[in-house]
């Protein structure tokens, strides 16, 4: 599978993918009819992730009341995704795709550089796919304050 770019993924349907998660396995093209948040995140338990998925916790009610899914995906293994939802009491599934095939395919797992470390890792990213599947927005580089409302406001503006 080829990873494809941001414009080429807007408007088009979402790349499927089936991974196990915290809920039992997922399988994208199953949620069609609802609205998908589907975020990547770096690492389980570190300090944006976890602000993020609070962020998404607090939220999610809002989400919910218009039919929207939310979904978080690291390379963490399902162990770590069960602790991480049990320290923190996070309502949505996490899934782990530990060989970061769908992370590639999304295009989110890229080369890093922090203090002069290069290595690969996911890069913070957000798609939001309508309920035919289509991807209607991706937000790269994701800066945490802020992120949730913003990505909100567009979930409520699909459901209009």
């Amino acid at each position: 599978m080829r990873t494809q770019t941001v414009d080429e993924m807007v408007g088009q349907l979402a790349p499927d993918f089936t991974l196990p998660g915290t809920n039992g396995p997922v399988h994208l093209k199953d949620l069609r009819g609802h609205v998908v948040v589907l975020y990547f995140y770096p690492r389980d338990n570190t300090p944006g992730c976890t602000t993020e998925a609070c962020d998404f916790r607090d939220a999610i009610g809002q989400f919910h009341k218009v039919k929207a899914d939310v979904l978080g995906i690291s390379t963490d293994s399902l162990a770590s995704h069960q602790k991480f939802i049990a320290k923190y009491q996070l309502p949505f599934p996490l899934l782990s795709d530990e060989g970061a095939e769908v992370c590639r395919l999304y295009g989110v797992y890229k080369e890093k550089n922090l203090y002069g470390k290069v290595s690969l890792g996911i890069e913070r990213s957000t798609f939001v796919i309508d309920a035919e599947g289509v991807v209607r927005s991706v937000f790269r580089r994701v800066k945490v304050a802020g992120h949730v409302e913003q990505v909100n406001q567009l979930v409520n503006e699909l459901n209009q």
